[in-house]
């Protein structure tokens, strides 16, 4: 197992007021910069890594208009440094890779925000907005409520519901209330809280099934379905539902305090976003801030835990890597206030700043099946160190709205 994850031998807390080690020992001399002078050394590297990144895909991706590994991503790592220095011609360059998914996208059938065609109009919907193109907006947001959501579709987040529904909710966020009615949010919703009551029990009321494996993770399982229920118009009987399922996943996670990848599973191997503890502590987050209960909490503490144990993963990437693994902590500052936490996610931000070259290189750190991807390769670390900025404003892209 030990062979997933880098050990940690991290210190357990630096203050900035703490006297950094001789020049001429191995400590991270970032830990102990002031935290204005370390983001600006990320978003330098970020910047960098943006231009090669788009070097290296636009273009270059064949048909995959993905925001997971194909060309969308590079528009919302794009987008993002747009949003962060208020260059033009990231914008400019975001539109353009925006029209090449969306040509590259037709005749497709999927319909979520990270594998499918609502990521492709909803993000173009969104950049069109902000470069003042009205004409542009228009015709994204007619594509996107022109979208069939097929009957048989699973409920899951890369390719299921959920991910659709993710969608609606990021174009309310940026373009206004409504912009995708309630109404129709409200049929989406209830096909999920349908088809989840259907495979329940009494201890677990909402179960999901996938590819016939009954998955608990942020991808296509229990924690991401949930995470996306918990921004939904819920009744009481449905937000009780939601409650008492992530209760059942709290009650039968593993003694190691990280969480099966799918139901009965004993494997204890997986700690990502996808599946494990990253993905569920942002969604025990949530249902803090939600039902400000105190065992959700606790419980998103303890993921916490094990992300610091054995979240330093031989990977780079947000779905399965140490960029994603970060976002447990930002997620978790956000919700304690503890400076514990975003030191946290400075330390492991700092060792993909210090050392994520040199280990990819040596091969010891994986970059992915696609290297330079939003969600498998150095994108997701790009776009890491830029949230990492203003660590408050920090969310997992397409996850956390």
């Amino acid at each position: 197992m030990a062979d997933r994850f880098f050990h940690n031998n991290l210190p357990e807390f630096i203050t900035e007021q703490d006297p950094p080690p001789p020049p001429q020992t191995t400590a991270n001399h970032l830990l102990y910069l002031p935290y204005n002078s370390f983001s600006d050394q990320l978003k330098r590297a970020a910047l960098d890594l943006k231009q090669t990144i788009v070097k290296e895909t636009w273009g270059k991706s064949g048909n995959d208009y993905s925001l997971y590994t194909g060309d969308l991503g590079t528009a919302f790592l794009v987008f993002k440094a747009y949003k962060v220095t208020h260059n033009k011609k990231d914008l400019d360059l975001c539109i353009e890779i925006v029209k090449a998914c969306d040509s590259a996208s037709f005749g497709s059938s999927r319909v979520t925000f990270i594998c499918g065609l609502a990521g492709v109009y909803a993000l173009g919907a969104v950049v069109a907005k902000e470069a003042n193109d009205d004409n542009l907006c228009d015709y994204y947001l007619t594509r996107f409520k022109a979208i069939t959501i097929p009957k048989n579709l699973p409920n899951e987040l890369l390719y299921g519901r959920v991910g659709y529904l993710w969608a609606c909710l990021f174009l309310n966020k940026n373009l206004g209330p409504n912009t995708i009615s309630s109404t129709h949010m409200r049929t989406i919703t209830d096909e999920i809280i349908k088809s989840g009551r259907k495979m329940g029990t009494k201890t677990c009321p909402l179960m999901y099934e996938w590819h016939g494996k009954r998955y608990w993770g942020a991808a296509h399982g229990l924690a991401g379905i949930m995470h996306v229920l918990l921004d939904m118009v819920l009744t009481e009987d449905e937000l009780e539902d939601v409650k008492s399922t992530l209760f059942y996943m709290i009650k039968n996670r593993f003694p190691s305090g990280n969480y099966p990848s799918s139901e009965g599973s004993e494997s204890d191997r997986l700690v990502h976003w996808c599946h494990g503890a990253p993905g569920v502590a942002l969604t025990l987050a949530k249902a803090a801030k939600v039902f400000g209960d105190e065992e959700f909490y606790k419980a998103a503490v303890e993921a916490g835990e094990v992300v610091w144990e054995r979240g330093l993963l031989k990977r780079v990437g947000i779905c399965h890597g140490i960029s994603g693994n970060t976002y447990a902590f930002l997620s978790l500052y956000r919700l304690t206030g503890d400076a514990k936490f975003l030191y946290r996610a400075k330390a492991f931000a700092a060792f993909l700043h210090e050392k994520s070259a040199i280990l990819i290189s040596q091969g010891t750190l994986h970059s992915g099946d696609n290297p330079f991807s939003l969600f498998e390769g150095v994108g997701g670390m790009a776009y890491l160190f830029m949230d990492m900025i203003e660590p408050l404003e920090a969310r997992f892209p397409a996850y956390e709205v």
